[in-house]
Parts: structure tokens; C-alpha cells; sequence
């Protein structure tokens, strides 16, 4: 990476402890062909993996290591929360995005023991579990390509497949860096989009052996913005053809907003989430179209 002088200097401050080792690639080749690297010369029984920009709480290696007590589970995450969250209107946005999608998303499938994608910036593996499907995670192929994004979730569908459990640890909290300019953020959400689509068809086959909520969250999550679209679609035509306002598609989509925002400001009990109405905008305007080429552009 661009930074190397600086990972240098930390590998020098930690050279004399045998509790440390810092492997130093010729080239930059990936985040999941770094993570093989490392996985390939440790030892440990566990394995967490962090990112870069994470801040981790000092009590999150505990309680991701006490969830893997159990030996049928494979991987673990912990909750995610924005560390610039006051940077700007979006790493604001973002970080609530992020609060919705541990604390109802990733807690609802961990309740069956099957969360769909332990992310990266703070995610725990079974050592005996991942070299077992190591040669199926480096050499993931889409229509005969090697792929070479969303890990995470590759990974995840790669452990429930053999047959392990993923579990979410709310308490356990690591701080990220968000994307604080909508091109990043726009970026991310296309290769995100894209590991979604190619990883749920992947996955369906797990579906018929799970609880049949989990087949009605992946119906919803990719069922949801298709019918989010043809509203928003059939709205402008209405207005394009007749002239006249699309009042009941935007009282719809503005209720169920409403609805969402508030149950969420309930159960966190903060204000703020009535705000995350705007990101609804964002949702139809951005990340529709945005969703909807990278639907097209899967093989990229």
C-alpha cells in the first residue's frame, strides 16, 4: 500500500515480541489474498479480521471469542458504528444505515443462526472452519472470472454452506471509517450491490434448510428495491403522461418511511433516527440506479 513506510515503523516497534508478526507483500494484491497470506501462516485457533480504518472496544476479543465457544459456530461479528459519524449530513446518514442493519438485519438472522454476512471491519472465524474452505474462497469465479471482491459475504455464504452458524455480538463494538463524500459512498454501495447479487444466488440453495423467516429476508432484500423502483417508475410516468401528482405512491413510500424511522427511534431510543428519513431520497434517487447497474454489470 501507499502507506508501507508507516507499516514499517509499527513492525519495527513490535519485532522483538513473538506475539507479533507483520507479513509484508511485494505488491498490493487484495484484501483476500492478504487475508490468505496471514490465515495460511497463523496458528491460532480464531481468527479475527479488522480493518484498516477500525477502531476496536478493548472488551470486543472476549465477547466474539466467548460466542465461538460454541463449536457449530463458525463465524461472528460485532456491531458496527461510524467513528467520523459527525463528520457530515452522510457519515450521519451512515452510520444509522449501519445501526439498521446490525440491530434489526444481522440481530433478526442471528436469531436463527445464520446472519448472511459477517462484515469485515470486525468479524471473528473458526481456524478449522476457514482452512476448510480455503481453496473455494480464494477461487471464487463468476462466468469464468476470479472474483475478487465482497469477501465478507462470499465467506459467510462459504461458512453456512458447510454447515456452521453465524452469530451477531450487538455489545461488541468496533468504530469504522464511513465514506464522507456521496462519490465514495456511491462506489462502495456498487461493489456491495454487486457481491449481493452474485452471493444470494449462491446461496439459495441454504434456504430450504433454514427457518422460512430467513427465505423472507432474502426474498425482501432484493424483492424490496425492485418494487421500491417500479413505484417510484410508475410514479414519474403518471406525472410525465397525465400532469398530475403521484400523491398515493409518495404518501406510501413517505408512511412507510415514517414508520420504519420511528420504530427504529423507539427501540434505540434516539431522536436522530426520524432524520433518517432523508436517506429514503438517497435510496430512490442514488442507490436505485445505482443498484440497478451493477445488476447489469455483474460480470465486471
Amino acid at each position: 500500500s501507499r502507506n508501507s513506510d508507516a507499516v514499517v515503523a509499527e513492525q519495527i516497534v513490535y519485532a522483538g515480541d513473538a506475539r507479533f508478526k507483520f507479513i509484508m507483500l511485494p505488491r498490493n494484491v487484495g484484501k483476500r489474498k492478504a487475508q490468505i497470506a496471514a490465515i495460511s501462516r497463523s496458528s491460532g485457533d480464531l481468527i479475527l479480521n479488522v480493518d484498516s480504518d477500525t477502531t476496536l472496544a478493548s472488551d470486543v476479543v472476549s465477547k466474539l471469542s466467548q460466542k465461538m465457544r460454541d463449536p457449530t459456530v463458525g463465524a461472528v461479528m460485532g456491531q458496527l458504528v461510524a467513528s467520523n459519524q459527525n463528520d457530515s449530513w452522510l457519515t450521519r446518514l451512515i452510520d444509522m444505515e449501519y445501526w439498521l442493519a446490525c440491530n434489526e438485519e444481522r440481530a433478526a438472522q442471528g436469531r436463527f443462526g445464520a446472519v448472511m454476512c459477517c462484515c469485515g471491519p470486525c468479524a471473528m472465524y473458526r481456524r478449522s472452519a476457514f482452512v476448510l474452505l480455503l481453496d473455494q474462497y480464494e477461487t471464487q469465479l463468476y462466468r469464468g472470472k476470479p472474483s475478487d471482491f465482497g469477501e465478507d459475504r462470499h465467506l459467510t455464504i462459504l461458512m453456512l454452506s458447510a454447515g456452521f452458524r453465524t452469530e451477531y455480538v450487538p455489545s461488541a463494538i468496533a468504530a469504522t471509517v464511513v465514506p464522507d463524500r456521496l462519490a465514495a459512498y456511491l462506489r462502495q454501495q456498487l461493489r456491495w450491490a454487486r457481491s449481493t447479487f452474485r452471493d444470494t444466488l449462491l446461496g439459495l440453495h441454504l434456504l430450504r434448510d433454514m427457518n422460512w423467516y430467513l427465505t423472507l429476508d432474502v426474498v425482501g432484500q432484493n424483492a424490496g428495491p425492485l418494487l421500491l423502483a417500479l413505484s417510484v417508475l410508475a410514479g414519474l410516468a403518471q406525472f410525465a403522461l397525465t400532469g398530475s401528482v403521484p400523491w398515493w405512491t409518495i404518501g406510501t413510500i413517505g408512511s412507510l418511511t415514517l414508520i420504519r424511522c420511528g420504530v427504529a427511534a423507539y427501540r434505540a431510543k434516539q431522536l436522530r433516527f426520524v432524520g433518517f428519513s432523508l436517506h429514503t431520497l438517497v435510496n430512490v434517487f442514488l442507490l436505485l440506479p445505482v443498484k440497478a447497474y451493477a445488476l447489469c454489470t455483474l460480470s465486471n
